[in-house]
């Protein structure tokens, strides 16, 4: 099978994006020709193998779609407190949301504050009357489509809980054409719909680069990654601790939680379908193409429950979505499993080892000459009629 794929690939056109063998290359390809008998056998043979791999095939697929429909319900679950609905009751907060909202709140003022007064001493300036009135107070969130959250949750908005909220942005390449790999370099192919980050697909930038041009895109582990341009939007990717520092393009948004919002259950809040289909309802779409606003990220509605609850509810969820990614892999790898079997298959088809030969078959050279006097005859009465059609 190598052997005729490769031939095929001699055969194929060049300068075509498309897939394609030209007819007269395609002509002259040799085929292995088994006795008619034979390829009865064998075409009985396949039908036989590959409907009992095809109904195999399309159980893996349908074990596949619910796990799934099991992530997006779970993760539904442990975002509107339905998950820790028992442990609740058994736990009563110390600190309820609203409390540990207000105090977020307080804490986000004497940061910013702290940062002023810093940057007043060292530009060396005497802070101005009433400079504190400059903050500005994030929005509260508008409840009236949001449903309603279990006792002791509160809903906030993202600008809120996290403390830097931004998109990224690419070089052009005349600034970085990449051959200084120094830092990683995310794109949207590298967040996934699980929220684990897939870096198979490495691209760098120069430190410089990173330092410089892309400074404000910086990420830093811990950081929550979300795709903004789509389909599908809903990718999105917790930032692990292989690197120092990571950059990301313009079409990925950085949330950085504030202490008080756990990153793993704000990870589980931006895959969740609640937090999917209210972005989705929002999303300027313009050929087919989904686009999320930085004004959109930062006024997401986020339920807030108490921080021991938050804990609770990541311990659930990773505990279930490491035995559901586990079995994921299982369905995966089946199925890589079955398509080379399928190719194992025929290419025993081919090659003469599906089905036993009968030497009292016809042999082929018999049927092959058969066919080349059937077609000569074809031929000749074929031009017979073109001459007495010809003729005044």
């Amino acid at each position: 099978m190598a052997k005729e794929r490769e031939i095929l690939s001699n055969c194929s056109k060049d300068g075509t994006t498309v897939a394609s063998i030209e007819g007269p290359s395609l002509a002259r390809f040799s085929l292995s020709i088994a006795p008619a008998a034979e390829q009865a056998r064998i075409v009985a043979k396949l039908d036989e193998l590959l409907s009992d791999l095809d109904a195999g095939v399309a159980e893996l697929k349908a074990a596949q779609k619910k796990l799934a429909q099991y992530r997006q319900s779970l993760l539904k679950a442990a975002v509107d407190g339905a998950l820790t609905a028992e442990w609740r009751a058994q736990h009563p907060p110390t600190e309820t949301g609203a409390q540990l909202l207000a105090r977020i709140l307080t804490e986000r003022r004497a940061r910013w504050e702290a940062k002023q007064l810093a940057k007043f001493k060292e530009q060396g300036k005497v802070p101005p009357k009433e400079w504190r009135k400059k903050y500005t107070e994030p929005v509260r969130p508008d409840n009236t489509d949001l449903p309603e959250l279990p006792q002791g949750w509160v809903w906030a908005i993202a600008e809120q809980l996290c403390e830097f909220i931004t998109k990224g942005t690419t070089p052009p390449k005349e600034l970085d054409d990449g051959r200084l790999a120094e830092v990683p370099f995310l794109r949207v192919t590298n967040l996934t719909d699980t929220g684990e980050l897939n870096f198979s697909d490495r691209v760098y930038v120069a430190g410089e680069t990173h330092r410089g041009f892309l400074a404000r895109s910086m990420v830093y582990p811990g950081d929550v990654l979300m795709n903004i341009v789509g389909p599908p939007l809903g990718q999105v990717s917790l930032v692990p601790n292989d690197y120092p520092e990571w950059n990301i393009n313009q079409a990925i948004a950085i949330f950085r939680a504030v202490p008080g919002l756990s990153i793993s259950f704000l990870r589980s809040w931006l895959l969740s379908p609640t937090a999917v289909q209210w972005l989705k309802a929002r999303a300027k779409t313009t050929a087919g193409q989904a686009n999320l606003t930085l004004e959109l990220c930062r006024s997401l509605p986020i339920p807030l429950p108490p921080s021991n609850e938050q804990i609770e509810i990541t311990n659930l969820i990773d505990i279930v979505l490491r035995a559901a990614s586990d079995q994921v892999d299982v369905v995966e790898k089946s199925l890589k499993q079955s398509s080379a079997q399928r190719q194992n298959i025929l290419r025993a088809a081919f090659v003469g080892q599906l089905v036993p030969q009968d030497p009292n078959d016809e042999p082929a050279s018999v049927l092959l000459e058969r066919i080349r006097v059937q077609r000569a005859g074809q031929g000749a009465a074929s031009s017979g009629r073109r001459r007495r059609a010809e003729k005044p």
